[in-house]
């Protein structure tokens, strides 16, 4: 069986044919364009018309979606950036439209699941996802299964305050501070280069090739980020956690982040009122960009019972 899976972020919205053992068949994706809350049908349209290529085929749509969302139903409590979806039942829409069994997850939760279905959290009981895109996404696998919250919420570290000031600005919040804008932001403002300039591929390959500036600009984002992976490592007490999204490729992102990691633990005082410190143990996800579509696949496959142990 084949089913189209899509992953609308706020860059570009991926799509794939995949079965259920979690191959993928075909790929492609869309630039994601800005749709505001009067821009549902050309959302919605844009959806329609990935199907349409695959209707033949695909026996199902499993999507991966930011906001915070019931995945049970499909209602749309916020959509993160992509706000027309906001107050509306996503499901129900997609499947006037196209006729088939439609669900759809939030896809730092996807990211999670991924992970945990095939990936680097498999035989994790207690993990973090945490998804370095546009904003900063994730996911908490606890006791095995992926933690939603009483709101449908948890896992949406782009809402966390890190700062006790500019509260009422967005550069008072992760999501601001922490996705890869902010890394391009912060190599801007080292190198000279304006921001237009910069993408993460261009900044590890110059990285790579030791520019100095370069490296203190990754100095700065990685020092802040291993200082928030600590408070998440003090808060849910993990086994591991695994950063995904398009930079987590990079090796040196990660070295960058265990040398911050362990260098802020070593010289933390806590340590004079006791040996023990959440030391966080970090890796990349095993399925980068491709996270997100796995785990909606994964979604979709638990929550209409099919069987996939024969892949």
């Amino acid at each position: 069986m084949e089913y189209l899976v899509i992953d609308a972020g706020g860059t570009f919205i991926k799509y794939a044919l995949m079965n259920e053992g979690g191959e993928f068949i075909e790929k492609g994706k869309v630039k994601t364009k800005v749709y505001k809350r009067d821009e549902l049908e050309d959302y919605l349209e844009t959806l329609h018309s990935i199907f349409k290529k695959y209707k033949d085929r695909a026996k199902g749509i499993a999507m991966s979606a930011p906001g915070i969302l019931d995945s049970e139903t499909g209602y749309f409590y916020t959509g993160g950036t992509l706000s027309c979806v906001s107050g509306h039942n996503m499901v129900e829409l997609l499947q006037e439209r196209c006729k088939v069994p439609v669900t759809i997850e939030n896809d730092g939760k996807c990211a999670a699941l991924a992970e945990k279905w095939m990936g680097n959290l498999k035989n994790i009981n207690n993990g973090i996802v945490l998804v370095l895109g546009t904003a900063v996404g994730g996911g908490l696998i606890i006791d095995g299964k992926i933690y939603k919250g009483t709101h449908f919420s948890a896992g949406e570290f782009s809402y966390m305050a890190v700062a006790d000031e500019n509260l009422d600005q967005m550069t008072g919040y992760w999501g601001t501070t922490g996705g890869t804008p902010a890394l391009i932001k912060a190599v801007s403002e080292e190198t000279g280069i304006p921001k237009e300039e910069l993408d993460g591929i261009r900044i590890f390959e110059m990285a790579e090739q030791g520019n100095p500036e370069v490296l203190k600009g990754l100095e700065r984002y990685t020092r802040q980020l291993a200082v928030r992976i600590y408070n998440l490592q003090v808060l849910f007490d993990a086994e591991l956690v695994a950063i995904g999204g398009g930079i987590s490729k990079q090796p040196l992102l990660i070295e960058y982040i265990r040398n911050h990691v362990e260098k802020f633990c070593n010289e933390n005082p806590l340590r004079k009122l006791s040996p023990f410190l959440p030391k966080p143990e970090v890796t990349a996800c095993r399925f980068f960009n491709d996270s997100n579509l796995i785990g909606a696949l994964y979604h979709y496959i638990k929550k209409n019972n099919i069987d996939y142990s024969s892949h």
